[in-house]
Parts: structure tokens; sequence; C-alpha cells
């Protein structure tokens, strides 16, 4: 384990650029070119989303809950294609991580299973994946964030765009976004223009993250009743806090006491 020590130290302060890993109580921690969490690992249970914002992202599953294709803009640790991997064992997840350090960090110390059938990484510029290719996908998930704040190529208008293109009739797209950043409300009204306003938030269940859903069309504007009785059913299956998500969509989100406004 002397390797595993050596990265437990933090980063060079002159390399912006690198990727390292902090272990304390029991949980592993990826940062790249700061000591800002990208991503953490329970090491007695690598396969859980040990960090709130990814639970909050899974929250589409409100939504889309059996996709047959998930693609994901950015890998970090693989927390949310570790879990779509191991709990929703009938999707194929495409993983987009442009920097391969990082991609073979979360093999080697987080657990990320190989390509098989079920689930492919490709090192590569997600924008300029998202742009060249034909991409048709039921969700679409972007956690780009570098060593200090969102990745701008992963928050433009023309990528937002290329974010609806990709989805299928009924696709959703989940954005992690910053509540701090001051172009949070810039990303979130973006997003509204590329997606006809049809964009929902959802506090993490920590201050600071915030995860946005974007429709390619309306989910009907479900009532409150459909979104509990779907909560307590994937809360008992896959045992995320989903009865917190509906509870809190209503916080950010136009509603009325029957139902979500989308």
């Amino acid at each position: 384990m002397k390797f595993l020590q050596s990265w437990r130290v933090r980063k060079p302060a002159d390399d912006s650029e690198s990727v390292y890993i902090s272990e304390k109580f029991g949980v592993r921690t990826l940062h790249i070119g700061s000591d800002t969490v990208q991503s953490s690992m329970r090491i007695a249970r690598p396969n859980d989303l040990e960090v709130s914002y990814t639970r909050s992202m899974m929250a589409f599953l409100l939504f889309k809950p059996e996709p047959a294709d998930v693609l994901m803009v950015g890998l970090g640790g693989g927390s949310l294609a570790k879990f779509i991997y191991h709990q929703l064992p009938r999707t194929r997840t495409i993983a987009i991580e442009v920097n391969a350090r990082v991609v073979d960090i979360a093999r080697q110390y987080f657990c990320v299973p190989p390509d098989d059938e079920r689930l492919e990484i490709v090192v590569t510029d997600g924008a300029a994946y998202l742009h060249d290719n034909e991409v048709d996908v039921d969700v679409l998930v972007v956690d780009g964030y570098d060593a200090e704040s969102q990745v701008e190529a992963l928050s433009t208008p023309a990528f937002y765009r290329d974010c609806a293109s990709a989805l299928g009739d009924a696709g959703v797209l989940v954005v992690n976004l910053w509540g701090g950043d001051r172009n949070f409300t810039t990303c979130v009204n973006r997003l509204a223009k590329a997606f006809d306003g049809l964009v929902a938030c959802l506090p993490a269940g920590k201050p600071g993250n915030i995860a946005a859903f974007a429709f390619k069309r309306s989910p009907g504007q479900p009532t409150w009743h459909e979104l509990r009785t779907r909560a307590e059913q994937l809360e008992a299956r896959y045992g995320l806090e989903f009865k917190r998500f509906v509870n809190e969509f209503a916080l950010m989100n136009p509603h009325d006491e029957e139902r979500l406004l989308l």
C-alpha cells in the first residue's frame, strides 16, 4: 500500500492537472487539480452513492424508471456509473471522460468494472462527442468539473442544444450544477431555452450542489400523489431518499397543491 500512502498528500501547488486520491474515516475521495471533492466511495460499500448530490441526480428515475441507454459526460470516480451498472441490470451505459488518468484511477481504486456489453468508457472530449456523433439515449448525465469550476464547454447554449438532440422523445438530461456558481442562473436559463422551459431543479441533501433536470417533452405535470407513490416504490428498491426528492422539487419549481407544473 505504499502507493496509496503517497496519494494521501495534497497536490503539487504548480500542477493544476494532477489527479490524486485521499482517504479518511473509511471514505476514499478523488481530487482533480485541487482539494475539491470530485467523487467519494465508502470502501466498505463501494457501489453505494456516498455523496448526496449523486443520489439527487438519480431522481431521474421518478420520470424515467427503466432507461435502456444512459450516456454520461464526466466519469470521475464512477459513482453513478457503478450504481447504474449494479442496480439497473437492463441499462446500457456509455461514460465519456476526457482524462485517461481519471479512468485508470477509477478502475484501480474506485471499483469501476471493465468494459462489457452494459458499460463502455470512452476517453474523449464530451462536448465534441455529442456534437460529432449520432446519439439517441433515454438519459444523459452531465457532471463535468475541473479543479475550480464547471467546464465551460459543458454549459454553452450549443452544448445544451446538442444534449437535447441526443435524447429520445421522452428523454431526460441531468446536470450537476453548483448553486453558488456565479453562472448558475445563466446555465439554468440556457437549459430552459434548449428544452422549451421544461427544466426542474433539485437541491442536494447538503447545501451547494443542485441537480437540474431537463425534459425532451413534458413529463405530464405529475401529481404529488403520483410522485410520492413512485418515490415509495423506488426508495424500497434502491435505498435512496426518493421521498425527500419529491418534497424538495417543490422548493425551486412551479407547482400547486396538486401537482408539479412541468
